[in-house]
């Protein structure tokens, strides 16, 4: 009885001891699990910690930038706010804050995109030396260009009639330059003015090798406001010929080209008597040729019209087969977005504001200039041939 009673103790201590041991390292192992699983997510969630910390220095860095410009005090009122929310939520946090460093360099460079703007409307570099030969003040730029624009939207018709005078009578020969497809090539051209104060014609052409790649005619009435076609005609190399109409009786513009029509008011022109109309313009009052000075007209081409924002480059000194001689400048930009020519127009004022210089120049930087080099005065039309 002895030696079982003394011997059954030690037995079960052996057992608990080996269960206990078990169950410490299977909860060892178990801890060790949960916590690699547990470690795994930790690393990765410090980068936000460490977002929402750079997100509230951005924060304090842009409150600088906003108070420099004064156009941005309302981003500086959504700020503020935006921080009690954040608190809440840390991923809003990091989404404002590469909105506000954007927003703060938004705002100095506004002005520089009107800038951009602005030297957009500009004539290229080879025309700027013109507007330091002009002797006007630079200051009243601005508000001559607006006062100029108001005058000719609101009555052109007052002040067209009281500043008209077509130039005399003449035969205009150029020399002509031409740049198609890259390659340059030369022709010549002749432009016809002609006029009794009452009727006039233009007939011109533009030769380049053996081919006539542009022919125009230009026909109408001289009245109060100033050239007035009745038709005009353009007939292209390897294109057909057309006709634009400025009807009377309907009062309105059609084409030959296009189902168009526009009303006619008086005062529009056509691609060649425009030429003419800013020549008589220009002799009649001349004090209106002031650099940047904007002048608008309604011109009809061979399928559309549209009004034509002229500006006026300045005074240059040019040189052409003709002679060295002093021109006004003048540049009819197209319009954003448009496929149509830019114009550049130089009137001689000691040549009777003949177009002494045209170049015209496609969307594709193909041109065609024509350089005076015969200013022939011709007689004016007999009364047999207006009939």
């Amino acid at each position: 009885m002895t030696k079982s009673a003394c011997s059954t103790p030690p037995v079960q201590p052996k057992r608990w001891l080996a269960l206990l041991l078990a169950s410490v390292l299977l909860h060892g192992m178990v801890l060790n699990l949960t916590g690699w699983r547990i470690g795994i997510p930790t690393p990765a969630a410090l980068p936000p910690s460490h977002n929402v910390i750079t997100a509230q220095l951005r924060l304090r860095q842009t409150p600088k930038l906003t108070s420099a410009t004064p156009v941005s005090p309302s981003h500086t009122v959504q700020r503020p706010v935006a921080r009690p929310k954040s608190k809440h939520s840390p991923t809003p946090k990091s989404a404002p804050s590469p909105n506000a460093p954007t927003i703060a360099t938004m705002a100095p460079e506004t002005p520089t995109v009107k800038d951009q703007i602005d030297s957009m409307a500009e004539p290229d570099s080879s025309i700027e030396p013109a507007v330091a030969l002009t002797p006007d003040g630079a200051p009243p730029v601005s508000a001559a260009k607006t006062e100029s624009v108001v005058a000719s939207d609101t009555k052109p018709a007052a002040a067209l009639q009281q500043a008209i005078d077509p130039p005399p009578p003449v035969l205009m020969k150029y020399e002509v330059q031409s740049k198609k497809e890259g390659k340059a090539v030369y022709g010549s051209g002749k432009i016809a003015w002609n006029t009794d104060g009452h009727v006039y014609t233009v007939n011109g052409e533009a030769s380049v090798l053996f081919f006539t790649v542009l022919e125009f005619r230009s026909e109408g009435a001289i009245d109060s406001f100033g050239v007035s076609p009745q038709l005009y005609s353009e007939k292209r190399f390897r294109k057909s010929a057309t006709n634009t109409h400025f009807q009377r009786e309907p009062k309105i513009i059609s084409f030959s080209a296009s189902t168009l029509t526009y009303p006619r008011q008086g005062g529009e022109q056509d691609r060649a008597s425009i030429v003419w109309q800013l020549a008589a313009l220009g002799r009649g009052d001349s004090s209106r040729f002031v650099p940047d000075v904007q002048i608008e007209v309604m011109v009809a081409g061979v399928r559309d019209a549209e009004t034509w924002p002229i500006r006026v480059i300045g005074l240059e000194q040019i040189q052409i087969p003709a002679g060295q001689m002093e021109a006004w400048h003048l540049v009819r930009q197209p319009r954003p977005g448009s496929f149509d020519q830019k114009i550049d127009i130089w009137l001689a004022p000691q040549k009777q504001w003949y177009p002494v210089r045209l170049r015209y120049t496609e969307n594709n930087g193909d041109y065609l200039d024509m350089a005076a080099s015969v200013i022939e005065p011709i007689a004016p039309p007999s009364t047999s041939s207006q009939e």
